[in-house]
């Protein structure tokens, strides 16, 4: 059997290069699509990564069933965790919990406020993981599960009851945003967003199993418009980091922090740390001891332009750093980092050469791209697989059309091999798709795939290589239904076949 791979997935390199080098941007500041082991794209947003027992874990909402704030006919898709050794290989662990029942739909789907930001701790006590959400349904603006492992399955406990808009009514816009934050002593504080007062923040005591609030509580901790707090502690000061100004799903919204002997406070006056929060908006910060070193992991998600459905979003992440006095420095976004070196930026010659890939959507109606390939030996095409999604509820199927090429052109009329993928088989976040052309290939020879669709509502998607391209791979794209095709010099789409 022999293997032929144009463009190799980046995660068969994370353990031929230094695997501790996590990548937010591309040398030219493009931001970058993360993938796990499979080849689909990471699907939790707004979440958080925590440590626990030497494994990384990413929390977040997933958008891939087609989740769009505020839209009344869109369904709910759940929250997902990803765990990781090392940061740059992903596993998918799958569901929190089964969000696909009518209870949980009623809840979260669109025509409700939303169901987001999962946030665990784990339970010294208990020997439990707690995982409090953000819901609209309740008073409290929470709700809360328990499990035995930090990848679940959580199982939904008696709904949290804590002081700030106790007095409201259910079902309203009460409390937002939050973070859990496990002190030195055990005793674990809810952060908390507070819409009744126009977005200020609040810090809440919870009890000893971490389910529900004591009533030990400091309000009005900023003065409105602010959201995202994120709660730690550095050599005994605590840290308060916060959205400043709130603005939901919104990119480049700034990142302000407070400091207090307490984290019920009082709290010091406010300072911004980034105007921009490098392209998106705080979520989080965690504190992380690995080996010797304790790491304040600093998360941002970096929106796709106030989209609805956010399944294209990316993410920033970098260590926070702190000048003597203990305070901030400011953020600088850099490109590259290492959770193991003390010098936390890696310069660009030394960061993995691991290709990285974007997600973008735009094949439908008039457009199309292309992709030529060159067949390392002879044999049978037998399978051949490509990183896709769709955007938007396209009317119409994708399709993939394999040919001949000369020079980079659709060599003959006649394809070669011709597939439908029906839209209701994608996602909205990108994943693999696998096809079997069984077209046989000859070693050196050219062949192009034409991806294309007659629809005339939404998109189709792709992730594709900024970097340049070798001599034998083109990408081009056609805004004329295939009339013409149009090279694009750094471009290639992200894809691998087998030939045997």
């Amino acid at each position: 059997m022999k293997f032929y791979s144009a463009l190799i997935l980046g995660f068969v390199f994370s353990y031929l290069t230094n695997a501790q080098s996590i990548k937010n941007f591309t040398k030219d500041g493009q931001q970058i699509t993360r993938f796990d082991e499979l080849g689909n794209a990471i699907d939790a947003h707004d979440g958080e990564i925590t440590f626990f027992n030497g494994t990384y874990h990413l929390y977040g909402t997933s958008y891939d069933c087609g989740f769009e704030w505020n839209n009344k006919d869109a369904p709910f898709c759940g929250f997902k965790s990803y765990s990781s050794k090392d940061m740059v290989t992903w596993k998918d662990d799958g569901f929190l919990f089964d969000a696909q029942t009518d209870l949980w739909q009623s809840r979260c789907d669109g025509k409700t406020y939303g169901c987001f930001r999962p946030h665990v701790v784990y339970n010294e006590k208990s020997k439990k993981y707690v995982l409090w959400i953000n819901v609209y349904d309740n008073v409290s603006g929470f709700r809360v599960f328990l499990a035995s492992d930090p990848t679940g399955p959580f199982v939904e406990v008696k709904q949290p009851e804590i002081v700030v808009n106790s007095d409201k009514p259910a079902a309203e816009l009460n409390n937002g945003d939050h973070d859990l934050f496990v002190d030195d002593d055990g005793i674990c504080y809810l952060a908390i967003t507070d819409w009744r007062t126009n977005g200020t923040i609040a810090i809440e005591q919870l009890t000893d199993d971490y389910l529900s609030g004591t009533g030990k509580v400091t309000t009005m901790i900023t003065a409105g418009r602010t959201e995202a707090p994120a709660l730690f502690k550095r050599k005994g000061i605590y840290y308060l980091t916060y959205s400043d100004p709130n603005c939901g799903y919104c990119s480049a919204t700034g990142t302000s922090y407070k400091t207090a002997k307490s984290p019920l406070g009082p709290w010091s006056e406010g300072k911004k740390i980034s105007d921009d929060s490098c392209g998106g908006q705080p979520s989080f910060v965690s504190t992380m001891k690995i080996n010797s070193e304790t790491i304040y992991l600093y998360g941002s998600d970096l929106w796709n332009n106030a989209a609805k459905n956010e399944a294209l979003a990316n993410f920033y992440w970098a260590p926070l750093t702190f000048a003597e006095d203990g305070s901030i420095s400011p953020m600088h976004c850099i490109k590259s980092f290492s959770m193991n070196s003390k010098e936390k930026t890696i310069p660009d010659n030394q960061s993995s050469q691991r290709q990285e890939y974007k997600a973008l959507c735009d094949i439908g109606g008039k457009i199309q791209r292309s992709q030529t390939f060159t067949a390392s030996t002879s044999g049978v095409l037998k399978s051949f697989s490509l990183t896709t999604l769709k955007s938007g509820y396209p009317t119409n199927d994708l399709n993939l059309v394999f040919y001949e090429s000369q020079n980079g052109k659709i060599g003959s009329d006649s394809p070669l091999a011709s597939f439908a993928i029906p839209q209701e088989s994608l996602g909205w976040s990108a994943k693999e798709i696998i096809v079997n052309p069984n077209i046989k290939v000859s070693k050196g020879k050219q062949y192009i795939l034409v991806l294309k669709s007659e629809t005339n509502k939404g998109c189709y998607g792709f992730a594709y290589n900024n970097s340049e391209l070798n001599s034998d791979e083109i990408e081009s794209i056609s805004i004329d239904k295939g009339e013409n095709f149009v090279r694009e010099k750094n471009g290639k789409l992200k894809y691998h076949m087998l030939i045997k």
